[in-house]
């Protein structure tokens, strides 16, 4: 098995008065992981609400109901709670018996779960993300060497679990999850019927990967107006199949202000929307790929240490611009993603106005100190 950092996080937060909850797209690895969390532990209570029956042992059941169904189970494992009618009210409940029974919660989608869960569950809940595969875990599982030799096939393929563990049904897993999985929370959230919008939309994100998006663009190659993008995005970020990284502006006039970037969590979902899986010899697109697969491995490490570090782009009207910046704590860090070895500099109005900015240039060369 490869164990997933944050594993040893959870485990810890055991038997601390909290529900735990485990936020990721599907496929990513949330059961295997609560497995692993289980394994060796008896008489564990499951329910899996994709079921319709498990379902409806949750639903508008009452505290007394409740204290039956937990009964003496020292965990409870609920596997995709965004399905259960007003599951935040449950889980509120749960955690306000103040049983001994550590209650694990799993969730592919932050559609319902935000507005059931956070609001009635508000200070009962330690919520956590899991992503596809991080360089920094498969690392840890095999070594530098092996990860470095199979960098081309990251790239391609992605990291979702299924993905690296039968690399030769990597083509047909990656289109069977972005087929039948990628959107299915969406189209299920308050009736939206629209799969053709939603396709059209990924598929033309998929290819300004790495580019400052225009809603205004977006619009009128999908079909539909502005406000409608938006929401879709919107919903494409809360299923953690895209993220946006807005614009870094604090002192310069030119400085881009309101824009942002979109990326992938994976590689591989973006290739096989695309339906690209060509080797990248054959590609136009590799810079694309490198910074968005630098970009999605920042964001996982990041997350797993629990570093709330701030991240952006910059871009002046001029066209000079930074890939990636964090700010943390007042401190900036900037950094330039090359599939090929340069020399790049820090544009001069970013140094003048931002004085003891550290600044690296990310390549295949160095990038495992980025990344892990």
């Amino acid at each position: 098995m490869i164990h997933r950092k944050i594993e040893k996080l959870i485990r810890n937060d055991f038997h601390k008065g909290e529900i735990i909850t485990l936020m990721g797209a599907r496929q990513v690895g949330k059961t295997t992981l609560y497995d692993a969390l289980m394994d060796g532990v008896e008489n564990v209570l499951r329910l899996n609400c994709d079921d319709f029956d498990d379902r409806k042992i949750l639903e508008e059941k009452t505290s007394t109901e409740l204290r039956h169904l937990i009964g003496d189970h020292p965990f409870v494992v609920i596997d995709e709670a965004q399905k259960v009618k007003n599951i935040g009210l449950t889980l509120k409940m749960m955690a306000d018996l103040k049983l001994p029974a550590q209650v694990l919660v799993t969730g592919s989608s932050s559609l319902s779960l935000a507005d059931e869960i956070n609001e009635p569950a508000t200070g009962r809940l330690n919520e956590y993300r899991l992503f596809p595969l991080s360089l920094e875990e498969l690392i840890a599982h095999s070594s530098q060497r092996e990860e470095h030799r199979l960098l081309e096939q990251r790239m391609i393929y992605g990291m979702y679990p299924k993905v690296v563990t039968r690399p030769g049904d990597a083509k047909s897993i990656l289109n069977t999850l972005t087929n039948s999985y990628l959107y299915r929370d969406i189209l299920e959230y308050k009736g939206l019927k629209k799969p053709d919008v939603l396709q059209k939309l990924v598929r033309a994100l998929a290819l300004q990967v790495g580019c400052e998006v225009s809603y205004n663009e977006l619009s009128r190659t999908v079909g539909v107006d502005k406000a409608t993008v938006e929401r879709y995005i919107d919903l494409l970020e809360k299923c953690f199949v895209v993220f946006r990284l807005p614009a870094y502006s604090r002192n310069l006039r030119t400085e881009i202000k309101r824009g942002c970037k979109i990326y992938f969590y994976d590689n591989g979902v973006r290739n096989a929307l695309i339906s690209n899986f060509a080797p990248l010899e054959l590609r136009n697109d590799v810079g694309v790929l490198w910074e968005n697969m630098m970009v999605s491995e920042r964001v996982k490490r990041n997350a797993y240490r629990r570093n709330y570090a701030q991240l952006y782009f910059w871009r002046t009207q001029q066209q000079q611009e930074i890939d990636f910046i964090e700010e943390e704590d007042g401190r900036l860090r900037a950094f330039e993603f090359k599939w090929k070895k340069t020399n790049a500099r820090v544009p001069k109005p970013f140094s003048d106005n931002y004085p003891g900015t550290e600044f690296q240039v990310v390549s295949p060369e160095n990038y495992m100190d980025f990344v892990s």
